[in-house]
């Protein structure tokens, strides 16, 4: 039950991590937009999620879906709920990457012809994500130990399956020992897995020797 647990652990934090990554994006773009509108939405959307629980985040996911009558499996809600919440992280990291690219490289591919986003993707998000690397990779392992707040809406993560097993057992120091040891050998590999990434995506870090 705990490796049933700790893959699912897994399932979901990669999959919001990916959902997650790209809303965060979106939002440090249109934190920098020249839209008024778009750049106080996205403003209000990191403000409030970064000043809540996670839990209650996760609460009104689940209860505010089923009251409109939207039923969803707890799996989903919780990749949704942790997806809404990283993105929201993740987009103040990648704004501080974005605005780390010096204003002649904006202004040479505008120069160029380039739009806007075509700048952002051709030019900037590159420099931008090797810039905050470190940060990501912290805020998405953050990410992965958060998803046991899910196990509080049934969700058969490995927090989940640990707390059915203490019920059953009457054992619950060495239940949550054990999944203490695990989490910390989850967190250390997800940091190798992100360290090989880095390897591969940026090449000048990999000359550096400095992938993280």
């Amino acid at each position: 039950m705990l490796f049933d647990g700790a893959l699912m652990t897994l399932k979901v934090a990669v999959a919001a991590i990916v959902f997650g990554f790209v809303i965060g994006t979106m939002c440090a773009v249109g934190r920098n937009s020249r839209i008024p509108w778009i750049s106080r939405l996205c403003a209000a959307y990191v403000e409030i999620i970064r000043n809540t629980p996670f839990l209650v985040q996760i609460f009104l996911v689940f209860f505010g879906l089923s009251s409109v009558g939207i039923t969803l499996d707890a799996i989903t809600v919780a990749i949704i709920a942790l997806t809404i919440n990283v993105g929201a992280y993740t987009g103040e990291i990648m704004r501080a990457g974005f605005n780390t690219v010096h204003a002649g490289q904006w202004e040479a591919a505008e120069c160029l012809g380039l739009s806007r986003l075509q700048i952002y993707w051709h030019v900037v998000l590159r420099l931008a994500i090797e810039r905050v690397y470190p940060s990501l990779t912290s805020q998405f392992i953050l990410l992965m130990l958060a998803s046991s707040i899910t196990s509080q809406i049934s969700v058969a993560e490995l927090t989940g399956n640990a707390n059915y097993i203490q019920g059953a057992s009457f054992r619950p120091m060495e239940t949550y020992i054990t999944i203490g040891g695990i989490y910390f050998a989850l967190a250390l590999l997800m940091r190798l897995a992100f360290w090989l990434l880095a390897l591969l995506v940026f090449p000048r870090r990999r000359r550096l020797g400095t992938p993280l």
